[in-house]
């Protein structure tokens, strides 16, 4: 009786170790499989905060870059207005810058009967002809043909840059005797034209007036395609002055 007791009670401890071990190896697994969980989950709090810190670093790249386009779009919208300046003053001679030859010499004529100046000076290249006949030729006849021709004096320009027409220019305007002169030249024309004649012919005190192009400018220069080619060139032009030959 006592040896089965003694054997039950060995059982009993057996089964009892048993349960510890079973315990122990439960409580190990299950520290492993928290460690893992916290492991992973500790990754997963530096992935996620790797990706906001992309995401906030993308946001703010996108919002720089959706800041500079609404800056480049305002500036792009207001460049075709800064190459106009329309702003005559009364002067001693209105000068009529060679090129466009319909609507210059007209806003010439439209200032000059508003008093702003008592006599046009009429630039006309002297290398330019038109079916055998020279441009000079026809501006004489287009000079003789005017009420006001007794006001008009043309004068034979060489230079085919606005750079080289404004010395031609200027001895004409000596033997005028001017002191102020008030430059007509195409709108899209007229900031790059009053920054040459300033720089290169200091002697005179200087203003311009726009004429009208409108066929082939306007301030809203996206919306048609020869106002976007005129844009571009004038603005290339402008920029070749500031940037290489103002400093010539």
């Amino acid at each position: 009786m006592a040896k089965k007791i003694s054997q039950v009670n060995g059982l009993d401890f057996s089964m009892q170790l048993e349960n510890v071990k079973e315990r122990r190896h439960f409580r190990v697994l299950c520290k492993e499989f928290f460690s893992v969980v916290g492991n992973a989950i500790r990754q997963l709090d530096v992935e996620v905060g790797k990706t906001m810190l992309m995401l906030m670093r993308m946001r703010r790249s996108w919002l720089f870059g959706l800041a500079f386009l609404l800056v480049a779009l305002a500036l792009a919208a207001k460049a075709g207005s800064f190459l106009l300046i329309d702003a005559p003053e009364p002067s001693d001679v209105i000068l009529v810058l060679a090129g466009e030859t319909e609507q210059r010499p007209r806003r010439a004529l439209e200032l000059l009967g508003q008093g702003y100046a008592r006599r046009i000076v009429l630039d006309v290249p002297t290398n330019a002809d038109f079916y055998g006949t020279t441009l000079l030729h026809l501006a004489e006849k287009y000079v003789q043909a005017l009420p006001e021709s007794t006001s008009v004096t043309i004068c034979p320009i060489d230079g085919l840059s606005t750079k080289d027409e404004s010395e031609d220019a200027d001895k004409c305007l000596q033997r005028q005797g001017a002191k102020s002169v008030l430059i007509v030249t195409s709108d899209f024309h007229t900031r790059r034209a009053l920054s040459i004649f300033r720089k290169e012919v200091p002697g005179h005190h200087y203003s311009v007036a726009a004429s009208r192009q409108e066929k082939e400018f306007g301030a809203r220069w996206w919306r048609h395609r020869q106002w976007a080619k005129t844009f571009v060139d004038e603005w290339l032009r402008l920029l070749w002055w500031k940037l290489v030959d103002e400093w010539e």
